[in-house]
C-alpha cells in the first residue's frame, strides 16, 4: 500500500480545517485584544504558524506565536518556550499540536502553562485520535479518528503542501 492509498486529509482539506479552527479560535476570543498561539515543537509549531497566519488575516486580534519545547521521550523534563512567562501571563493562550494521540505531550504542556495565570486557556489539534491515556481533550480539532493502536498518523508539512496520512 502506498501513502496515496492512506491519505486522510489532502492539502485542500488541511487548509479548510486550519481556516475553520482559526475562525473558532477567533469566535472564542472575540472579546480579547491579544492572543498567544503556542505550538509544540516541531510539527505542532508548524501547524501553529498556519493557524497564526489565517487568524491574523481574519481578525483584528494581535496574534503572537510561541514555540513550546518539550522532550517527547521524557516529558517530565523542564519545558521551555520562546516567549517569557511575562509575555503570555494574564493573556488568552491556545496550545497547539498536530496530533493528539495518547495525550502525553499535551498534558505535560498543559501542566507547564497552568503554573502561570492565564486569562483563557484552550487547546487545538489538527488530528484527534481516540487512544488517550490522560484526561486531556482538544477544544478545537480538525478531524477526529478512531484508529487501531498500531496505526500511526503522520502529518507532513512541506513548503507548499500538507498531507495527513495513516501508516
Amino acid at each position: 500500500m502506498t501513502i496515496a492509498d492512506n491519505i486522510i486529509l489532502d492539502n485542500l482539506q488541511v487548509e479548510q480545517k486550519i481556516r475553520r479552527i482559526a475562525f473558532q479560535i477567533y469566535e472564542s476570543n472575540s472579546n480579547e485584544e491579544e492572543i498567544i498561539i503556542a505550538g509544540i515543537a516541531e510539527n505542532g509549531y508548524l501547524f501553529a504558524e498556519k493557524v497564526h497566519e489565517v487568524l491574523s488575516n481574519i481578525s483584528p486580534l494581535k496574534v503572537e506565536l510561541c514555540k513550546v519545547y518539550i522532550d517527547k521521550k521524557n516529558p517530565i523534563n523542564a519545558i521551555t518556550t520562546s516567549l517569557t512567562v511575562n509575555e503570555y501571563k494574564n493573556k488568552s493562550l491556545v496550545l497547539v499540536d498536530d496530533v493528539l494521540n495518547s495525550g502525553t505531550t499535551l498534558i505535560y504542556a498543559v501542566k507547564h502553562f497552568l503554573e502561570v495565570p492565564l486569562k483563557r486557556f484552550k487547546t487545538a489539534v489538527l488530528v484527534n485520535r481516540n487512544h488517550k491515556k490522560y484526561p486531556v481533550k482538544a477544544d478545537f480539532k480538525g478531524i477526529s479518528l478512531s484508529t487501531s493502536i498500531k496505526e500511526h498518523v503522520v502529518v507532513e508539512f512541506n513548503k507548499n503542501k500538507t498531507l495527513v496520512y495513516l501508516m
